[in-house]
């Protein structure tokens, strides 16, 4: 079975604003978490993006914004020779069009990675900047870590087999 650390986006590999990233200009790669993605990568881990998108729902962008930002995401990772193995997300929003359960803390996202991919959890961690990321990997299975927003992943790196 594969391995994998599963990633929240906003804070952690992006800049965290606070609220929703809307606009594409306002889309910041973390550019200090390029060596911990590769050195995760060389110890063999999946890279695997977990995120909720509450902003679909309330109609503040679009799938096409949204898409374009994941796809520079990539990119910027794959100029650095860091693969990002799939980015989910959720576009639910209890307010806005009701509950779900891909919606972190939930950890259907999670699970399908896992089924699609065949990951260990039990080998496997979710680094995110909320308690919702930590709560949505341990049931799944995963070990979660909680950092700070904008904390440079190279900080926790010692808290990863």
């Amino acid at each position: 079975m594969k391995k994998a650390v599963f990633l929240d986006r906003d804070g952690v590999l992006n800049k965290e604003l606070g609220d929703y990233v809307c606009k594409f200009e306002d889309f910041k790669v973390l550019e200090h978490n390029f060596p911990a993605l590769i050195e995760l990568q060389s110890r063999g881990y999946l890279l695997i993006v977990i995120t909720n998108q509450g902003g679909l729902a309330k109609g503040w962008y679009s799938e096409e914004i949204l898409g374009g930002m994941h796809d520079h995401l990539r990119k910027t990772y794959a100029d650095q020779g860091i693969h990002l193995a799939d980015i989910y997300y959720c576009r639910h929003h209890p307010e806005y069009n009701g509950n779900c359960l891909c919606r972190k803390p939930g950890s259907i996202m999670l699970e399908k990675a896992i089924a699609r991919f065949g990951i260990d959890a039990g080998s496997s961690y979710f680094i995110g900047d909320r308690e919702r990321d930590v709560i949505a990997g341990e049931a799944a299975g995963v070990k979660g870590i909680l950092i700070d927003s904008d904390q440079p992943i190279g900080e926790i790196l010692n808290m990863i087999a």
